[in-house]
């Protein structure tokens, strides 16, 4: 007769691959296809459609998008600020990223002016041979472009007030 009893697991931790990939053919291409400060609609699956090769086996993309909440008050929508050289930044905040990566291919587009709730506000992807770059890649364009870029950000909530929120 078989015991009804919990079952106990014991988890081993498993250590994750830091070496670099011996797997390829040829270098890491490393290539930064699009940096875009933009006032326009931002397309993440054309940027997904521009970063994907033959020799990449994981496309990664992320996308900010607005939400309706903050910090447990309504948002209406959002105004994104440039300062002149936020293009500038932008390039080479995605250029030192990427050459510190074994991407194959990002691009990277963030958008200014007024966007509705739903609307992306930033965007990236990332091609790589392998998931664990393409993610890693990603995260580190995300976090560093939110670090440095000179774009501000005008909340409208709800109430009629405004904020000015995460400035660099």
């Amino acid at each position: 007769m078989r015991s009804l009893a919990p079952t106990l697991l014991t988890l081993v931790p498993v250590p994750i691959e830091t070496t670099r990939d011996h797997s390829r053919i040829v270098p890491p291409a490393r290539q930064v296809l699009l940096t875009q400060v933009t006032d326009q609609p931002i397309d993440l699956q054309e940027l997904a459609s521009r970063v994907g090769g033959a020799s990449s086996g994981a496309v990664v993309t992320f996308g900010g998008v607005v939400r309706n909440h903050d910090s447990g008050r309504e948002v209406t929508g959002l105004e994104y600020v440039g300062h002149p050289t936020a293009q500038a930044v932008l390039e080479r905040v995605v250029a030192e990223v990427t050459a510190a990566s074994d991407a194959e291919a990002v691009a990277v587009s963030h958008r200014i002016g007024t966007l509705a709730i739903g609307d992306t506000a930033l965007a990236v992807a990332v091609a790589g041979a392998h998931r664990q770059e393409a993610f890693e890649t990603a995260m580190r364009l995300v976090d560093e472009v939110k670090a440095q870029l000179p774009i501000w950000k005008r909340q409208v909530l709800a109430d009629g007030t405004d904020e000015w929120v995460a400035c660099p």
